[in-house]
């Protein structure tokens, strides 16, 4: 037997776009799902921006104000992907609703608001998934395999790097994003984020860390109207960037390996350049997201002068098998998402968590926190 449940997406820019293209996508890769997504409300500020979304996809209402679906009674489940400083007070208004929540990274601006939504969704007895989306690659699960089953040997090091040119141009707008109060630690919270998670996902806990911080381009102009993603904003009043371009940092693992993870969003000439590199005493895994369905893989007994393979993931490789009869047939990042609604959808459906949890963003929200204070104070601090 089949049910249908109540979905709402509280914020439509690009991200609840993807959430409701995800919702719309994952019957028909994922069957037996006991669980059909309804598309009840969609709610934004922006005018006009609900009613087009409705328009396009088939939501049954709309509203500007998300407290009117925290009350809806058909809403069984929310996708909140409204800016980081909403994240909060929606979330824990939702699931003292008890609604679901599928809440996008980082859940806040802290790791106090992370908290706060972990142990809002604890005690009203929800679920709660969050948007680490790269840990659902395929080749990403893979790896971690490889890792824990030894085939590389003790892990000894790893490079974590996201590179992206979303910020780049001089002309980008001043929005909410580059703000302290509402877009939160800058890169940090936009990609740094996922650089933690992917950390602990592969390797476990991260015990302490030293992290620099800088703001690359100062000042920005300030939009004059709406904005959605990465607007342009030219010959308007200048405002100051006030949370950091670009942050590297050193890692200790609890296990003692060491790390290094960079995420800079001003990288001119880098579009998503994003990865890992995992070294371990008999051998080496590395993943980039521009080919995100391939492995390179150096195993063995030589040590010296040992080779890399190059593994095309396939159907038996994490959720491949549900997109793509076969290896090398491309998937790309839309699809995990849908794997991420999978996981929430199969989550709500048996009352216990697939995928990644409010408590992995309260561990990534920690390490950024940590970050943070490493920068101000200049030295090693623990997580």
């Amino acid at each position: 037997m089949v049910d249908t449940l109540g979905v709402a997406v509280v914020g439509f820019g690009w991200m609840g776009r993807v959430h409701t293209q995800a919702y719309a996508r994952v019957r028909h890769h994922y069957p037996r799902l006991p669980l059909v997504p309804e598309l009840v409300t969609v709610a934004e500020e922006v005018p006009g921006r609900a009613e087009e979304a409705a328009a396009q996809f088939g939501f049954a209402s709309t509203t500007r104000d998300w407290r009117e679906v925290a009350a809806d009674p058909r809403v069984k489940a929310v996708s909140i992907t409204a800016p980081n400083f909403l994240h909060r007070e929606i979330g824990v208004a939702m699931a003292e609703a008890g609604k679901h929540i599928w809440i996008e990274k980082p859940v806040g601006l802290t790791a106090e608001d992370a908290r706060a939504v972990a142990d809002a969704v604890a005690e009203a007895g929800v679920q709660g998934t969050v948007g680490f989306n790269y840990r659902n690659a395929p080749a990403v699960e893979a790896a971690r395999e490889l890792i824990a089953s030894g085939e590389i040997g003790t892990v000894t090091h790893v490079r974590i790097r996201l590179f992206s040119d979303y910020a780049a141009h001089p002309e980008g707008a001043l929005t909410w994003r580059y703000e302290r109060e509402r877009g939160g630690s800058g890169v940090l919270g936009d990609l740094a984020s996922h650089g933690a998670d992917l950390a602990r996902f592969l390797l476990g806990d991260i015990a302490s860390l030293t992290a620099d911080a800088a703001i690359f381009l100062p000042e920005r102009a300030r939009p004059t109207g709406a904005t959605a993603g990465h607007s342009r904003a030219s010959g308007g009043e200048l405002g100051p960037v006030e949370n950091e371009d670009y942050v590297s940092c050193l890692l200790r693992f609890a296990s003692g390996a060491r790390g290094v993870l960079e995420a800079c969003r001003v990288s001119v000439g880098e579009q998503n350049n994003y990865g890992f590199e995992v070294h371990g005493t008999k051998g080496a895994v590395f993943w980039d997201f521009r080919r995100m369905n391939e492995l390179g893989i150096s195993r063995g007994t030589t040590y010296q002068d040992q080779s890399v393979s190059t593994v095309y993931v396939g159907p038996g490789h994490g959720e491949f098998a549900a997109f793509q009869p076969g290896a090398a047939n491309a998937m790309g990042y839309d699809d995990l998402k849908v794997i991420e609604a999978y996981r929430f959808l199969r989550s709500v459906a048996e009352g216990t968590p697939h995928g990644a949890t409010l408590t992995d963003a309260v561990h990534s929200a920690a390490a950024l926190d940590a970050m943070s204070r490493s920068v101000r104070s200049g030295a090693w601090v623990t997580v």
